[in-house]
């Protein structure tokens, strides 16, 4: 690759001599333009871009150090050589200032300037593979950000995220999700006439298309799965505003769509208030694509439907995946989902309600054990192509038995997993109440639903303190934070962290840290 020089002398026999003895394509170089002076040079310079600039350092009208401020400024990636005369110190001083690459005395020979640009070629080569380094690193990143943002909006609409995790991580990713309302829309873009030839770049090219309606609004998530669906996610302020604004983009994306061979097919779930809601739109949505293929319910139908659904247990699923074994999914399946099956397998509604129940519940347990549901569980990656493809009570019975199977293989390889959300709740119970003098551990082994001393072994194993331990190192946390922090007496931090006794207070304090509160404090 050849790099352009561009040459301000004004002294024509110097520019010239250069200019023709110089032999530039053996340097690398190619000779672009010249000049006599700056304010000659400044209008070429802007127009050819070279990537090095030769000049002179006096010249009439605009000098070589006021041109090379002002390439510096706007062209910052060019390498500036100057060339100066011996009385001219103070300037080569002022040029090393303004960040010049190499500063040569005159007369300048032809063996010396060729020096300098073999040298600039080899600095001229380095930077180009550090920018393209640094431009597939950031490729990289935009892509590994792409992936990342795909598994948290996956997550979220799975209900497989808290939604204080769920707004810290939305963050850092570029993602507000803070709203009073949000819903979900499920679209499939499909050949309007299967017998058609499918064109997989005109496909895509139609999808793409829709993305970028979507996401003209900032308050539209998109998360474009491997079956091919497009889920969309909105967030507005009240659920007229939100539902309006749905409708409109959904007008938009039928008229774009109209205009080709393919239709779009729209799943659409109710407004809900809260994140950990989001889930249920997301059910909602999908249950709900059977309406977009034109078949029509009667209100008969559908009351019924509702009826069926009333009548699943939601809690089964959780249950048999926090305390079930492998062994026991045939008496799990007889008991709770084959009842509902010959309903089920009538109605797409409810037989991709119940399926639905079986994912959602275990993607929440996967992520309550520190798991990634993509790796753990592949298969909810093409959860909709495993929906339409259910036909029979033994077909439904195997694609859960897969989903639930892996999750509990995880859950049995972690140890103690399956206590590791009830350990969650005691600790998030007892940061919400620690500031209780009567907390107890019947208080905590209650809200897990175990007893007082089944609690107190597995709170052990876990977190390896007992609870009394876990609960003294909070309080004297807290304690320590409001010395730090704020100029309560020692006894009013006492009462706000549950101690009765200002006294029991202090020597619990100075067992646990070695000072009194009184010394702690004077410390800082």
């Amino acid at each position: 690759m050849s790099y352009k020089v561009f040459f301000v002398e004004d002294e024509i026999i110097t520019r010239e001599g250069i200019r023709d003895n110089v032999d530039w394509q053996a340097s690398g170089f190619e000779f672009c333009g010249e000049a006599a002076d700056g304010e000659m040079a400044l209008p070429l310079l802007r127009t050819v871009q070279p990537d090095v600039l030769i000049t002179d350092i006096k010249m009439p009208f605009m000098d070589g150090l006021q041109l090379s401020k002002i390439v510096r400024e706007r062209m910052p990636w060019v390498k500036i050589v100057i060339l100066s005369g011996h009385d001219e110190f103070e300037y080569a001083q002022e040029a090393i200032n303004l960040g010049v690459t190499d500063y040569l005395l005159k007369p300048v020979t032809v063996q010396k300037l060729q020096n300098v640009l073999q040298k600039l070629t080899t600095q001229l080569e380095q930077e180009k593979r550090d920018k393209d380094k640094l431009k597939r690193l950031q490729e990289q990143v935009e892509e590994n950000q792409a992936i990342l943002r795909e598994r948290f909006l996956f997550k979220l609409v799975v209900g497989a995220i808290s939604p204080t995790e769920a707004i810290e991580r939305g963050q850092n990713l570029g993602i507000d999700l803070i709203a009073r309302c949000y819903l979900i829309v499920i679209l499939k873009i499909a050949l309007g006439d299967r017998t058609e030839q499918y064109d997989y770049d005109e496909h895509q090219q139609i999808q793409s298309a829709v993305i970028d309606l979507a996401e003209k609004n900032p308050d539209v998530f998109v998360l474009k799965r491997d079956w091919g669906d497009l889920i969309l996610m909105m967030k507005g302020n009240t659920p007229e505003y939100l539902e309006e604004e749905r409708d409109l983009l959904l007008e938009e994306i039928k008229q774009s769509v109209a205009e080709t061979r393919y239709k779009a097919s729209i799943g659409v779930g109710a407004s809900k208030n809260q994140i950990a809601d989001i889930y249920q739109s997301f059910v909602e949505a999908l249950v709900n694509m059977e309406y977009a293929t034109g078949e029509n319910k009667s209100e008969l139908n559908q009351a019924i439907e509702r009826a069926e659904l009333l009548k699943v247990d939601k809690l089964a699923v959780e249950n048999y995946l926090r305390h079930g074994v492998k062994d026991g999914y045939n008496e799990f399946f007889n008991s709770y989902i084959r009842p509902l099956g010959e309903a089920a397998l009538k109605s797409n509604l409810i037989k991709n309600y119940i399926f639905m129940d079986v994912v959602l519940a275990t993607a929440k347990l996967v992520n309550d054990l520190g798991g990634d549901i993509d790796n753990v569980i592949p298969e909810l990656n093409s959860i909709e192509m495993t929906m339409s493809s259910i036909k029979t009570i033994d077909q439904l019975q195997e694609q859960a038995r897969k989903i639930l199977s892996s999750a509990i293989a995880y859950r049995d390889s972690k140890p103690n997993g399956q206590y590791k959300n009830l350990i969650r709740q005691a600790k998030e119970y007892i940061e919400r109440h620690y500031t209780n003098p009567d907390l107890t551990l019947n208080d905590v082994a209650s809200q897990a639903n175990l007893s007082a001393s089944h609690f107190s072994v597995v709170f052990s194993q876990e977190t390896h303190q007992t609870f009394k331990e876990y609960l003294t190192e909070i309080r004297i946390n807290k304690a320590k934070e409001l010395l730090r922090m704020t100029a309560l007496r020692s006894a009013d931090i006492a009462y706000q962290v549950g101690y009765n006794d200002p006294h029991y207070f202090s020597s619990v304090f100075k067992k646990n840290t070695g000072f009194s509160p009184i010394e702690f404090r004077s410390q800082i």
